[in-house]
């Protein structure tokens, strides 16, 4: 055999069959299938995290106000009495910056702010994936009861 023929049998024994592409192609479809939803269920996971923190911040920042001021801000006065002084009654005497500006939750919806809360002194809470009242898993409430 000549040194051509040798390297004409190794050219075609270097390449892949299109069975054996088929093979890897569907192993990895199968393994995606199996990762992809334990991914997916992380970022919501990770989502429900993010807005417990928040409403956990606020409600440091509730506290700070309260102590400032005697009383948490009204409901009509909400959140944003953390970041600029409320002009309308009751006006809080020593009002200061309490958060630099009020975040949304993971889902891109403002938090909900009630004073009196309905399962606290007052509630700070995010309605979920829906942006509905109440709901399961991916759509519960997120509050500061929790």
């Amino acid at each position: 055999m000549n040194s051509l023929t040798i390297a004409l049998r190794r050219a075609r024994q270097a390449g892949f069959t299109l069975i054996e592409l088929m093979v890897v192609l569907v192993i990895i479809g199968v393994l995606a299938a199996l990762i992809v939803p334990n991914v997916l269920d992380r970022a919501d996971d990770a989502r429900a995290t993010a807005a417990k923190t928040d409403v956990n911040n606020l409600m440091q920042a509730l506290k700070l106000y309260r102590l400032d001021n005697q009383r948490y801000p009204t409901t009509e006065q909400g959140l944003q009495a953390l970041v600029a002084k409320p002009a309308t009654p009751p006006v809080p005497p020593n009002w200061k910056p309490y958060v630099e500006k009020l975040p949304n939750d993971p889902w891109g919806r403002p938090y909900q702010y009630l004073n009196p809360g309905v399962k606290g002194e007052i509630d700070v809470m995010s309605f979920g994936a829906d942006g509905q009242p109440g709901g399961e898993g991916n759509n519960a409430d997120i509050g500061s009861w929790q």
